[in-house]
């Protein structure tokens, strides 16, 4: 442990020196691997622990618990979510033009904002999960348990917003890398063991299932608490360095704390809304879905399908939408750096950079996902019925697509300082969302796939919107040929490889882990072999 810390204070003081890279020679794409990387490793163990605590839990407990989540997770969007980016992007500037007096007058400003936010948001959410439960899942009984565990850690996430923030305004993503998989691994481990231990203390009681949920939140306030002690350690390694730096800044220009508080809430406020409306979207869907289903025989039980929905389907598309979220986090003090020096060429080929690495990963994912969905299901989560979850998948695994082109565009737009132009987006996206799910589920018979298809469906308007902007501000037009073209062909060449191998696998050994895993093999040799051969003539 000492040694890493050691060695990322280095990273600190050799980026804040200017020792790693000039502006020119800056390669955030090496940076968003660091990221991207730590986002896919915390993916896979969030689905690997789950595991095992659905097994614990139930298919019921965790549809309490999937629940509770998507309220949590509205109520940290609120609150925090915009502190990390806001905080990245300004730092970003000041540090660009060394005014380290103006960086730590912002950092400790935005501390103050996440203490406010993060507190206020914690006590709404401990005090008012009755009044959520009576009121807006009607369909889901047990729900205000694991709100009242999910509520300090809001408190807590919005301090390591700041932190993780404050490293990557300066282009520094190891320290963010490092928390997030302590933070998981710690997640993980406590997750598990609370929730076997509070579901056998409350086996006889007739919200076992929620107290089972309620142990797999605490598992969250735990490992996000493990995060934020890392950074704070890490801060006080670094801080003599800056405070140096602090000494010798003579380029800063003087602002009242006021002005700055202002500063960070008009740069925070559009990120939040952006974001809020991703989350309320799943929010809203829960609700219809565990409300207008009630007195249907379309579901045999709202939650357990609600449960299948956010494991089977929203665990296995949440691995490549990380990356995809990693990729735009570290995108964006790169393109202020550009923004600033008026570089609109140097802005246009990071963004194609940055989807084209997206749909290296997110295009395989997708048809890998279509694929193979069902003998994956089947391996991971025995509990829950496969063929639902397959059609699941067949009906929404383009949002893995979708939602990385949103989100990478999205982020574009916030380092251009179009602030308001994804949550204007993304609110239009959210009314056409709720329509057509409400018609889904009012007037067909499709249950929980409504939920699927709107999922899917939510982020292809947003990148739509986000893509017309670009072009309007700064000339950026969408180079399909680059982006798309060698990914899709070698998808198309990985998904007939593996359709063949996993059905001649199973017809001779009768057995989906043996077939899968090969299969698995298979797909990496069929993709990333032509993908090779491809880079090797400049195709990409």
């Amino acid at each position: 442990m000492c040694n890493i810390l050691k060695y990322i204070r280095i990273q600190i003081e050799y980026i804040n020196e200017g020792k790693l890279m000039s502006e020119k020679k800056r390669n955030f794409l090496i940076h968003g691997s660091i990221l991207a990387m730590a986002g896919i490793l915390v993916r896979i163990i969030g689905m690997l622990y789950r595991i095992p605590l659905v097994n614990i839990i139930g298919s019921e407990g965790n549809g309490i618990y999937s629940a509770a989540y998507n309220v949590y997770n509205i109520m940290l969007v609120l609150s925090a979510y915009g502190l990390p980016m806001a905080v990245s992007k300004l730092v970003s500037a000041r540090f660009a033009q060394k005014q380290y007096k103006n960086a730590a007058q912002i950092f400790r400003c935005a501390l103050t904002t996440a203490i406010c936010t993060g507190g206020v948001a914690a006590l709404i959410l401990f005090f008012g999960a009755g009044f959520i439960e009576r009121v807006f899942y009607k369909g889901v009984s047990g729900i205000a348990i694991p709100l009242r565990i999910l509520a300090p850690t809001i408190f807590i996430v919005a301090i390591l917003g700041v932190m993780r923030g404050f490293y990557q305004g300066q282009e520094n993503m190891i320290p963010t890398a490092v928390s997030q998989l302590a933070e998981q691994i710690v997640n993980a481990a406590v997750s598990i063991i609370a929730g076997y231990i509070l579901v056998n203390t409350f086996k006889n009681s007739a919200n076992a299932s929620a107290y089972g949920a309620a142990g797999g939140t605490l598992g969250t306030a735990v490992g996000a608490l493990t995060a934020l002690v890392f950074l704070v350690i890490l801060y006080l390694i670094y801080r003599p360095t800056f405070i140096k730096k602090i000494k010798h800044d003579k380029r800063s220009k003087k602002k009242s704390d006021a002005d700055v508080y202002k500063l960070i809430a008009a740069t925070m406020i559009p990120i939040i809304l952006g974001q809020t409306f991703y989350q309320i979207s799943a929010v809203i869907d829960d609700m219809m879905f565990s409300n207008m289903m009630i007195g249907r025989n379309i579901s045999s039980n709202i939650a357990n399908d609600l449960g299948n929905f956010n494991s089977s389907y929203s665990l296995l598309i949440g691995i490549p939408q990380g990356v995809a979220s990693a990729l735009s986090s570290s995108m964006l003090p790169s393109i202020v750096a550009s923004y600033s020096d008026g570089k609109e060429r140097q802005i246009c080929s990071k963004i194609t950079s940055t989807l084209k690495t997206n749909m290296i990963i997110a295009i395989p994912s997708f048809a890998g996902l279509v694929i193979l969905g069902k003998p994956i299901i089947q391996l991971l989560f025995s509990r829950y019925d496969s063929n639902q979850g397959a059609i699941m998948l067949k009906l929404g695994a383009a949002a893995v697509i979708f939602y990385t082109l949103s989100t990478v565009t999205s982020s574009a737009l916030q380092g251009i300082d179009r602030m308001k132009s994804p949550v204007k987006h993304s609110s239009i996206s959210l009314v056409v969302h709720i329509v057509l799910v409400y018609i889904l589920l009012k007037f067909s018979r499709l249950g929980i796939y409504a939920i699927v298809i709107g999922n899917a469906t939510f982020p292809v308007l947003i990148f739509i919107l986000n893509i017309r902007e670009l072009n309007q501000r700064i000339g950026f037009r969408m180079n399909y040929m680059k982006i798309f073209a060698v990914p899709c062909v070698c998808a198309i060449i990985m998904g007939i490889a593996i359709s063949l191998t996993y059905k001649c696998i199973y017809s001779l050994t009768a057995s989906n882990i043996i077939s899968l895993v090969i299969s698995l093999i298979i797909a990496g040799v069929s993709y990333f072999g032509p993908m090779y051969m491809a880079k090797k003539k400049c195709l990409i």
